[in-house]
């Protein structure tokens, strides 16, 4: 039985670029125009699930409810807490410490904000939520929404990337990326596109 993931990343929330984490800014205009371009009329999905944050499920629901969908928010899919960082941009971290960012991307297990989520615990409660997932929706085609670093999770989850690697995986805005499932093997199918095919 083939199940089919497609992951979809928010698009772009008010206030720009971030290490937003679990602060929930809702989406800009820029942002709810990207989702909408990404999905077009284009729904081969047979169920939606979403991080509850703004920025993620304030789209769910306009899609869910636009094509009759199911939709469930679920609190394992938020985006990894960043500590201190929340909500900075990148400029105002480097002003703090210069050469924190280029040491988080190379450790990220590591080299992690102050009270940040240990990466391990932030990729077990992703996995679990994909378990899930995957247990109680064999042989459907689901779109999760959700984050960048929720994305990497479940690309190092279902492909079995080492978590100091994780960092490698570039995750665009509101961009697409396919799994999929046959028994217990994953493959991805594509990763990063920028809508689904018309």
């Amino acid at each position: 039985m083939t199940t089919i993931l497609d992951l979809m990343r928010h698009g772009e929330p008010v206030g720009g670029r971030r290490y937003r984490g679990q602060v929930d800014d809702p989406l800009s205009e820029k942002g709810w125009a990207q989702m909408q371009a990404a999905v077009s009329e284009v729904v081969p999905w047979t169920r939606i699930v979403s991080s509850p944050l703004l920025r993620c499920r304030a789209f769910a629901e306009t899609l869910a409810g636009r094509h009759g969908l199911p939709l469930a928010l679920d609190e394992r899919l938020k985006e990894v807490g960043f500590g201190a960082w929340e909500g900075k941009s990148a400029a105002e971290i480097e002003q703090d410490a210069p050469g924190t960012l280029a040491r988080f991307k190379a450790d990220p297990v590591n080299a992690r904000p102050a009270g940040a989520e240990p990466l391990a615990d932030f990729h077990a409660r992703v996995a679990a939520a994909l378990d899930d997932l995957l247990a109680q929706h064999a042989g459907q085609h689901v779109l999760l929404v959700g984050h960048a670093g929720v994305m990497r999770m479940a690309l190092a989850w279902a492909l079995q990337i080492p978590l100091e690697h994780a960092y490698r995986i570039e995750v665009a805005t509101a961009s697409l990326t396919r799994l999929r499932f046959d028994a217990d093997r994953a493959s991805l199918i594509f990763h990063g596109r920028p809508h689904l095919d018309r």
